[in-house]
């Protein structure tokens, strides 16, 4: 069986490494809509250039289109579609619901690979898109060995597996850290990187959250086996030297795979492929998930682990010169820098990094003096990142005439979208305040504010009360269980019979988070909303989702008032909710970190407060929470009618309840939260964002139990 190896091309010159060391494909991104927006990327011209070349040469080009995209994006959008229509790439690959409606409705030509940001992780997820005309899955990273082999003997579809590179601390497509701290969203290609930063308890610090990296080289015979069809190597931002040497250490040994060699040849030939490694440049490695129950956090986290890249050089000594001139003194050392070598200076307190190419690099009696930049000094580390000039030595991949490729998206409109409005509905989900909660012990202070409905977040402890026959303090028909949504594929078999128990005890109403939840259902047929972490930020979005079997939603906790407003006509209103309070997960980690840290209170280095909590894996919430419970009467002037306030999170208590819920229901602002991105919205590509007066308050935080 052919396996693909797929290999990052974050510029010109990692796509020449990345063929000339023999990538089957390769994938990148355009200027806009790619979840690298901080990679180099290609320009169009480039990119046309690129696609010419490879099809010539036999390999294949995918296009990176997987960040969200707002309702006011939707001409850009349908633009960027119609322009690689016309180029015919190999493959798109997305995360947004709406690209998948718009290019099945308008671009039917376009072959879609659904992105890691998609979060799915069975053979349950796979297969709902697959009707919606998805060829391929990149499966979250999450997955263990077993479940990998579980989704390919329970679909068709093509997989594709991560094998190399940066990994993320919170479950693929489900961190919302950044845009918590700026609106530079993960998922919309924006991520600052929180996971790598150093963070402080009490007097500890580490980089609690900063995982090692992938490298599954010595497992690829398992993976060759369990019939995958695609192997990914992570690393648009990477260099061409790291890009070269990471796919001809793979090549490698999938070609002594291909060859059918025995089982020494094959142990070589991964040996030879170890050594190439050596000089990648990169963190500690791990498999991290691969071995199941024997991937424990330990294995691929380490809170001393640098959040960063390279081999350490050391720390800068002392300092001289000035403004060009200005060059640090490094100690003797065996990997000292030379000119031309790239490094990434980090300043001892994590607030800046920087990479940059040395300019001067002369030996002095006590070490060797480096070009510095201004901001950095003694105390901080330097670390070598690459050797010498880049990708030199590979045959250029792009023409270097591009006089003739002179296409670009056009100014055509999308076309006309609206959804039919809603119907007249039964009172299932009548206007009003939701509570959310994910402990069934606080469903008990909720009783005294009669909310329209409860909603109970499904995990190990409500299911165990819920299934072991245990009543609520609410009647089945007042509640409403809402899924997680990382849905791994260890949870299929378990979550299915939970759903179909829980509705022959009278439970009809759901809350839906992964692609894959919506086959829980097909044998009866309760009352679905889509939940925030379908991400319907526009109205193809929204239709599509709508096609899964869920005609109510819940905004998205990112999303802004005017994209709200823009993304559900007022036709159908009456469909939506709204989170008006929520502590909202910045980081979902299928791992339990309770087995290595003793704390649950941390900070950064703004002070920022957050919360560890161990529920299903380990969450981490902001101190302050997300409040527009002020702006009720302005939403229901908009025609919006059922909001959620959401009590999951750090545990409250009995006098937060009464706060909260008497906040809501008398529209009467909050102390110590923040509007998330509800004025300004997600950070622009282009450029930065003004901080208005309502995020730039940084009131007391709620003193919650």
């Amino acid at each position: 069986m052919f396996i693909e190896l797929l290999a990052p091309a974050g510029s010109p010159e990692a796509l020449d490494a990345a063929i000339g060391e023999g990538a089957d494909a390769v994938y990148l991104g355009l200027k806009n809509f790619n979840a690298r927006m901080r990679s180099v990327n290609f320009d169009y011209a480039r990119f046309e250039g690129a696609l010419k070349a490879l099809r010539r040469a036999g390999r294949k080009l995918y296009v990176t289109v997987n960040t969200v995209f707002e309702q006011r994006e939707a001409d850009r959008v349908y633009q960027l579609l119609k322009y690689l229509a016309a180029l015919g790439p190999d493959g798109l690959i997305v995360q947004d619901f709406g690209i998948v409606a718009m290019v099945r409705e308008c671009f039917p030509s376009l072959k879609l690979h659904a992105s890691t940001q998609m979060n799915i992780a069975s053979a349950r997820g796979a297969n709902a898109l697959s009707k919606y005309g998805v060829s391929r899955v990149v499966l979250a990273r999450e997955l263990s060995l077993e479940e990998i082999r579980a989704c390919r003997a329970a679909t068709n579809m093509e997989l594709e597996v991560f094998v190399h590179g940066a990994l993320c601390v919170s479950a693929s497509g489900l961190c919302l850290f950044s845009s918590y701290l700026g609106g530079k969203s993960a998922n919309r290609g924006m991520c600052t990187q929180a996971c790598r930063r150093l963070y402080r308890h009490n007097n500890d610090e580490g980089y609690f959250f900063s995982p090692m990296d992938l490298q599954l080289l010595e497992r690829l015979p398992d993976l060759a086996a369990a019939g995958i069809n695609a192997l990914k190597i992570e690393g648009r931002m990477k260099s061409a030297g790291y890009v070269g040497a990471v796919v001809s250490a793979y090549r490698l040994v999938l070609d002594a795979l291909a060859e059918g060699a025995g089982e020494e040849r094959v142990r070589e030939s991964i040996q030879a492929a170890r050594e190439i490694l050596r000089g990648d440049f990169a963190r500690r490695k791990t498999v991290f998930y691969f071995d199941g129950e024997n991937s424990p956090p330990d294995s691929w986290l380490r809170a001393d682990q640098d959040g960063g890249t390279g081999i350490p050089l050391g720390k800068i000594i002392r300092m001289e010169g000035s403004g060009e001139e200005r060059k640090g003194l490094l100690a003797p050392g065996p990997d000292l820098p030379k000119t031309g070598d790239s490094i990434r200076l980090h300043r001892a307190d994590d607030t800046e990094r920087e990479t940059r190419r040395v300019s001067v690099a002369e030996d002095g009696e006590d070490g060797r003096w480096i070009s510095v930049p201004q901001g950095f000094g003694p105390g901080d580390s330097v670390y070598l990142i690459r050797r010498g000039p880049a990708g030199g030595h590979y045959a250029k991949i792009v023409p270097r005439n591009l006089e003739n490729f002179r296409r670009r998206p056009g100014r055509d409109k999308a076309p006309e979208f609206r959804l039919p409005p809603a119907g007249k509905k039964k009172d299932t989900f009548p206007e009003g305040l939701y509570a959310a909660v994910s402990r069934v012990e606080d469903l008990y202070p909720l009783q005294a504010y009669r909310p329209a409905r409860v909603i109970l977040w499904y995990n190990q402890k409500t299911a165990a009360h819920l299934l072991g026959g245990k009543p609520l303090p609410f009647k089945p028909d007042d509640a409403i269980i809402a899924l997680d949504p990382f849905f791994p594929e260890a949870m299929s078999v378990p979550l299915a019979a939970g759903m179909t128990r829980l509705m022959d005890m009278g439970y009809m109403k759901f809350i839906v988070n992964n692609p894959g939840h919506f086959s829980l259902f097909r044998e009866q047929h309760p009352a679905l909303i889509a939940g925030p972490y379908l991400y319907a930020f526009n109205l193809w979005a929204a239709s599509l989702i709508s096609s899964f079997g869920a005609e109510y939603f819940v905004s998205p906790v990112e999303n802004n008032r005017q994209n709200l407003e823009k993304t559900v006509e007022h036709s159908r209103r009456s469909l939506a909710f709204v989170t008006v309070f929520a502590f909202p997960a910045l980081f979902r980690i299928r791992g339990d970190l309770g087995g290595m840290y003793d704390f649950d209170y941390f900070t950064d280095g703004r002070d920022e407060g957050f919360r560890l909590v161990h529920a299903d894996g380990s969450l981490v919430y902001p101190e302050k929470p997300f409040s527009i419970v002020d702006k009720i009467p302005f939403l229901e002037k908009a025609g919006f009618h059922r909001f959620i306030v959401d009590f999951s999170g750090p545990p409250f208590r009995k006098k937060d309840f009464k706060a909260i819920m008497e906040a809501a229901k008398n529209a009467a602002p909050l102390p110590g939260t923040t509007r998330f991105n509800w004025k300004d919205g997600f950070h622009p590509e282009e450029t930065g964002r003004a901080q208005s007066p309502e995020n730039s308050q940084k009131p007391e935080a709620l003193p919650l139990g």
